[in-house]
């Protein structure tokens, strides 16, 4: 079984995912906000390539984003003042300066050397889908004659792995890791100590950095109170699920009220008018036209005065959820405890389809978090002791 295993390659991982839905690196903030949101996927690919302007240039994934991205990028200093310019700027502003983020590889590349790539830093490889027909890659390209959007590339399509997908394929033989899987992640030395947090009553804005580091990790910024204490969490898969009228929310309000701000699927009213107030005392009347004028959310009704906002009393009531879905919209963290076992935070993570998990003790103060990529490290010393 282990010989079995390590015979699978990264085209065995790839069966029945779907095209890759890309734009071309020559697109406005404005053109990847439209993709974003006609796409049911947090993020969207950029090809060095653009066929719409029938230029014969190299196609090459060089890099992704997400609606974190453009949100961030509308709350910067310069932006604040002419969102509608911001909007107009290349994409290439919002790809992530480092390199290795995305990666081409073969389809025949093994398991092991995929594994490597992400221990080594890589979040995306890219792996050119073997199956698919001339036939419906005629039928895409004409249906994609229209759109910015497209999944061809020069007769080729592609889909990308992630770390979740390996981690899913190896939660499909866990039994070859034994005693692995029932080992304590505190045993296992995964849980990472050092972690981005910031405290529930500073400025959204102030945490705009820290969350910026979250995305380039794929982790999250843990939300505690003055003594340490997780109260929730701000997570680049939440500010996902949002769009780009957030930012007026990131720029106003305090990191506790952006918390409530996401939470439930939409924003209360008086927050939104909150937001809207603020905006109007800090002269950014051109954020009140792009994003305030046409609300995008459902608003929840409620009795809560504006100084109830800055109370921690809702949220700590909650204080975590181990059963939060990720399907819906949610500020709750999804949390952990040192002796939890390596196969249970790993269903965990997948089940909430997240990244990382907060470590907790009983007394909900942080001690840490784990990540796919700790994991996968794991995993990939006991693949070596197969060989």
């Amino acid at each position: 079984m282990a010989v079995r295993l390590l015979a699978n390659v990264v085209a065995d991982l790839c069966l029945g995912k779907p095209p890759l839905r890309s734009i071309s690196s020559s697109a406005t903030v404005a053109d990847a906000l439209a993709a974003l949101k006609s796409s049911e996927e947090n993020f969207i690919s950029v090809w060095s390539c653009d066929h719409f302007q029938k230029r014969n240039l190299e196609c090459l994934c060089v890099g992704k984003v997400c609606m974190v991205d453009i949100i961030l990028y509308l709350c910067r200093e310069e932006n604040l003042s002419s969102p509608a310019s911001a909007l107009k700027s290349p994409v290439s502003v919002l790809l992530s300066k480092s390199n290795g983020c995305v990666i081409h590889v073969d389809p025949s590349c093994s398991l092991l050397d995929a594994v490597d790539l992400i221990v080594e830093g890589a979040q995306n490889l890219v792996v050119p889908i073997k199956s698919t027909t001339t036939a419906a890659i005629s039928k895409r390209k004409q249906l994609q004659k229209s759109s910015s959007i497209t999944t061809v590339h020069k007769g080729q399509e592609y889909c990308w792995l992630t770390q979740e997908d390996v981690i899913r394929f190896l939660l499909c033989s866990i039994g070859l890791f034994s005693p692995l899987p029932s080992m304590s992640i505190d045993t296992l030395g995964i849980i990472t100590t050092e972690f981005l947090a910031v405290e529930y009553h500073v400025p959204a804005f102030a945490a705009i950095e820290a969350i910026s580091r979250s995305l380039a990790d794929q982790t999250s910024v843990a939300v505690v109170d003055c003594e340490g204490t997780l109260i929730g969490e701000i997570s680049p898969f939440t500010l996902a699920s949002c769009d780009e009228t957030l930012a007026p929310a990131i720029v106003t309000l305090s990191v506790l009220d952006l918390m409530a701000y996401i939470d439930f699927g939409g924003p209360p009213e008086e927050i939104v008018r909150v937001v809207e107030t603020r905006l109007k005392e800090k002269n950014l009347d051109s954020m009140i036209n792009e994003f305030m004028m046409v609300n995008t959310y459902s608003g929840h009704h409620s009795s809560s005065s504006e100084d109830e906002l800055s109370s921690p009393t809702t949220t700590l009531s909650r204080q975590y959820s181990r059963s939060s879905s990720r399907s819906a919209r949610t500020a709750e963290a999804i949390v952990c405890h040192p002796r939890s076992s390596l196969v249970a935070v790993m269903i965990q993570a997948i089940s909430h389809r997240v990244n990382s998990v907060w470590v907790v003790e009983d007394d909900c103060s942080v001690v840490g978090i784990v990540t796919f990529a700790s994991m996968l490290e794991v995993f990939r010393e006991n693949l070596e002791s197969m060989i």
